[in-house]
């Protein structure tokens, strides 16, 4: 019996260990698809590609809402009521995506008119793919919260392979406007995202309890509401820019803001192990604070190690990444980093929280979501004061983060 759980112990960490390189190679290869996009298109054309890759992200964001969900209720269940939760989550996730899907295709018109697009085909393109989108993640939900790393890293590499290659080959072969065919191959590459695709084997399923179904949609609230959080700190700033400057400028910061958010999506990667971690950890009355900060020390260390990078070697970076045309935001690049990296160090605490059914640091990082909005709504004379506000929002986030944590942390110290 010990050297069998010996043996599932080396192949959970295997296991993990293929997820978080997986991770990895799926965002180098987002990052490939950017950069591609942007040294094909120049920075006019890529502005409206860039407004895609953004709806893409906070798609991302709120199907997030489904899969960390999913994740964390999975192995509440055994058996056939699994199998009930899951068929629930998906039905309640295609019901929300045809509602979503839906409601973009209706205002497409209005949307190519604020963000001054060439096309409005593409934003109805993209609310085609949005109920596949959410499907998706519940299925990836169940793979994390189930701890099946290899399948759920096959997910992400199907979605990111076909969205890279197939969008290269429509835009290098087909003669029709470049942000439709951009939002054609995201719709096409949600397809190998579904696989492989956990089947519903029992026929007759018994049901989930009231008390059940209202802690999860407490949960699913909450996590909604924190994703929301995430998808005004992150994409605002690009939707915001778009909408008040010129395609070219609009272009130059959405190239800026890819580099820079590399450092949330290096944190991320650490993240989607950090919270199934904890939850188990605190399902079995065992200590989280020491997993919480093997995993924030991690993130701090890459961090800025990527800040760094991009102060020493700003023209470097942005001629290699997308070409001599982006280098005018090159000193402020660092910047733009900088505000990342205050972003996703604190990130780790909401996330850590979340895990404990702790739910302040949600409503404190929408309160800065919302505050990092108005003052740029208010504040866009230039490109560099858009990202200054941002670093001044996410200081003070991290620094309220950091209270909260001493301040339970020594709460728990006094109940001992």
């Amino acid at each position: 019996m010990l050297s069998l759980k010996l043996y599932n112990f080396r192949f959970s960490l295997q296991a993990s260990q293929v997820f978080m390189l997986s991770a990895l190679v799926v965002n180098i290869g987002n990052y490939l698809y950017n950069l591609a996009l942007g040294r094909l298109l120049g920075p006019k054309a890529f502005a409206d590609a860039a407004i895609l890759i953004t709806f893409l992200l906070i798609l991302s964001f709120m199907a997030m809402t489904l899969q960390l969900s999913v994740a964390k209720f999975t192995g509440s269940f055994n058996g056939a009521k699994k199998d009930a939760f899951l068929k629930y989550c998906r039905n309640l996730s295609l019901f929300i995506g045809v509602i979503v899907g839906a409601l973009i295709v209706f205002i497409s018109t209005q949307l190519q008119a604020w963000f001054n697009t060439e096309s409005a085909a593409m934003f109805r393109i993209f609310g085609m793919g949005v109920p596949v989108y959410f499907l998706m993640s519940v299925n990836r939900g169940y793979f994390q919260g189930e701890q099946e790393f290899i399948k759920l890293s096959i997910t992400y590499q199907g979605e990111m392979l076909s969205r890279l290659f197939i969008t290269l080959a429509f835009i290098l072969f087909l003669p029709f406007e470049s942000s439709e065919l951009v939002a054609l191959g995201i719709l096409i590459s949600l397809v190998p995202g579904m696989l492989p695709f956990r089947r519903i084997k029992t026929k007759v399923l018994p049901a989930i309890d009231k008390t059940e179904i209202s802690h999860l949609k407490k949960f699913v609230i909450v996590t909604a509401f924190y994703e929301l959080t995430q998808i005004l700190i992150n994409n605002g700033d690009i939707l915001l820019v778009k909408h008040f400057f010129d395609s070219h400028a609009a272009g130059l910061y959405s190239s800026m803001a890819l580099i820079g958010r590399g450092v949330y999506f290096v944190a991320w990667m650490f993240v989607m192990l950090l919270l199934p971690e904890v939850v188990k950890k605190h399902k079995e009355g065992l200590e989280t604070k020491r997993i919480f900060f093997k995993y924030l020390g991690m993130i701090s260390i890459l961090v800025t190690a990527v800040v760094a990078s991009t102060l020493l070697f700003p023209n470097l970076i942005i001629q290699v990444l997308f070409g001599s045309a982006y280098t005018e935001v090159a000193g402020i690049l660092w910047k733009y980093a900088l505000a990342s990296a205050l972003f996703a160090i604190a990130n780790v605490f909401v996330y850590y929280f979340l895990s404990l059914d702790r739910y302040l640091p949600v409503v404190v990082s929408g309160v800065f979501g919302v505050l990092q909005l108005s003052v740029i709504f208010f504040r866009h004379a230039s490109l560099e004061m858009v990202v200054e506000a941002q670093i001044y929002v996410m200081l003070g986030l991290l620094i309220l983060q950091v209270i909260y944590f001493l301040h339970q942390h020594k709460t728990s110290i006094h109940r001992k």
